[in-house]
């Protein structure tokens, strides 16, 4: 070892010089402590000061991509851009069922579920998408007719979040939950339904957020901004909605930078 490299890297365990003996063999196990010692001097002086690894070219995935996005919402458009007096009023509006869900979450959760109410499980993606959207919304598919007078059948239009249905879902069941919905709703366009259950997630995430809920909201919020940009029939009703999680996720859960300007 150089000098130099001795002086940036003192001893810990310094070993004395000393002369090995002739029986000494570096591939038994020491005897001693101080052969122990010398045992690792010997070893690292082998190792060589720069090491390259071979890497074979035809193992890499091509075309590697990570998108990472650091930006904040993109600005309502002209006209619809909410007050700062209405976000105050929504940011205080979800407060008051966020407290009165904690409150009462006991009794809801003792609520018999009906006997079509089947919860699928957290792992289960596809179950929770069509449990929450319906498989008309979620399939693409027109299964009821508007001439069909018939009961509500929630298996193709969705189970409504429900008070005793979501008090139910622990902590990890509603991260897995939101993030199956954001997921489905990044390709695809914005319903009433999605809408609810996004609001009634929202409102059983518990502060301080996980690192996993936090990363999660932020994309569902650059996602409504998106999408009321390019609403083309400028949908008075659904802008509202999309300005309100917006609103939820800026200011109640406190990603100010996502937040939009007071008109």
């Amino acid at each position: 070892m150089e000098a130099g490299a001795e002086e940036l890297m003192p001893r810990l365990l310094p070993v004395g010089d000393w002369d090995l003996a002739e029986d000494f063999d570096p591939t038994v196990p020491p005897r001693t402590p101080q052969e122990y010692l010398k045992r690792v001097q010997i070893e690292a002086a082998r190792c060589p000061d720069v090491v390259v690894a071979k890497i074979d070219p035809r193992k890499l995935k091509k075309k590697q991509t990570v998108n990472i996005s650091i930006s904040g919402c993109q600005p309502a458009p002209e006209g619809y851009s909410p007050t700062l007096k209405w976000q105050q009023q929504q940011v205080a509006n979800f407060s008051a069922v966020r407290q009165s869900l904690n409150k009462h979450r006991n009794h809801w959760r003792s609520q018999h579920l009906d006997s079509n109410v089947i919860m699928p499980k957290s792992e289960d993606e596809e179950g929770w998408k069509k449990f929450c959207l319906g498989e008309r919304i979620y399939s693409e598919i027109d299964v009821l007719s508007d001439n069909e007078n018939i009961g509500i059948d929630y298996m193709k239009v969705g189970f409504p979040p429900l008070l005793s249905i979501v008090s139910r879902m622990n902590q990890a069941t509603v991260t897995s939950v939101l993030e199956y919905l954001i997921s489905w709703f990044g390709e695809k366009k914005f319903t009433p339904e999605l809408g609810r259950w996004l609001y009634a997630l929202l409102a059983c995430l518990e502060k301080p957020l996980l690192p996993e809920a936090h990363s999660l909201i932020r994309q569902l919020a650059r996602r409504c901004s998106e999408v009321r940009v390019l609403e083309e029939n400028k949908n008075e009703e659904q802008i509202s909605a999309l300005n309100l999680i917006i609103c939820l996720v800026s200011r109640y859960f406190d990603q100010r930078d996502l937040a939009d300007e007071p008109s």
